[in-house]
């Protein structure tokens, strides 16, 4: 239960303050009683609230899925590129009940695919803590195409974990165990939607960590180079394929039920 002042200020309409004077300048409904009390109560799950006729969607969060295209940041302000946030409806960037709208970890500038934004903080914390291993999986286009005895020995590396160098500030390190799967030879063994994804790209690699530039350092450290990488799924939620780069979407209740 939550104080309708609250929950309008926190859906886009204002402060409380202004909040007050919408109940008494509008008709405002909750169950279809019209309320003028700031203080009164509103139950998000059961209740029905209306302004002027018109109903109000009540979320405590806010769950998206975006596909993100490259040369905008996961940052919530930069100077010199476009954020994801920009790319957000001004009204999904308002507070919500459950607080402010958030990545759920980051791409690169360069680096296209699934993101998802919300308000959840607990779900955010679930899905990037080291403790709870939550696959990502990556579609990657290599500089150099290789002959099926040499994929066979990077899916092998791979499997076994691979010495990661140094790069810039960051430390070097050994990245887990990892697989590595080539839509040449596997295809068939694929799901249709990440195929979809995956269209133009050499081979899907799924991790369970997230170190700064992991993909291109771990195709680095066998002699190869990145050209163009998109994360297609995290856990078992699929990247949709028919959205274009740069839109987003509400996730369904059976989506978001896929992130546990």
């Amino acid at each position: 239960m939550e104080r309708i002042d609250k929950v309008l200020a926190h859906h886009g309409y204002g402060t409380r303050k202004d909040v007050k004077k919408l109940l008494r300048t509008a008709c405002v409904t909750l169950n279809g009683k019209q309320i003028f009390d700031p203080a009164t109560h509103i139950d998000l799950v059961k209740d029905t609230l209306a302004i002027d006729g018109e109903s109000i969607s009540l979320q405590h969060d806010i769950y998206l899925m975006m596909n993100k295209c490259k040369d905008v940041v996961c940052a919530n302000r930069d100077g010199e590129h476009s954020t994801v946030f920009d790319l957000i409806a001004p009204e999904l960037r308002h507070p919500f009940m459950g607080g402010e709208l958030h990545h759920v970890g980051r791409l690169d500038i360069d680096t296209e695919g699934l993101l998802i934004l919300t308000t959840d903080g607990a779900l955010t914390h679930r899905m990037i803590s080291p403790k709870t291993h939550i696959p990502k999986t990556y579609a990657v286009r290599l500089r150099d195409s290789k002959d099926e005895k040499t994929r066979a020995h990077y899916t092998e590396q791979f499997a076994k974990g691979l010495h990661i160098p140094h790069e810039g500030n960051e430390p070097e390190f050994d990245a887990q165990s990892a697989e590595l799967r080539w839509l040449s030879d596997d295809a068939a063994s694929i799901d249709e939607t990440t195929v979809k994804n995956a269209a133009g790209c050499d081979c899907l690699l799924t991790i369970y960590e997230g170190k700064f530039h992991q993909v291109k350092r771990m195709f680095a450290a066998v002699g190869n180079e990145v050209i163009y990488l998109k994360r297609v799924a995290m856990g078992a939620l699929n990247l949709d394929a028919t959205l274009p780069l740069g839109a987003y979407r509400e996730l369904t209740e059976e989506e978001l039920n896929l992130l546990g």
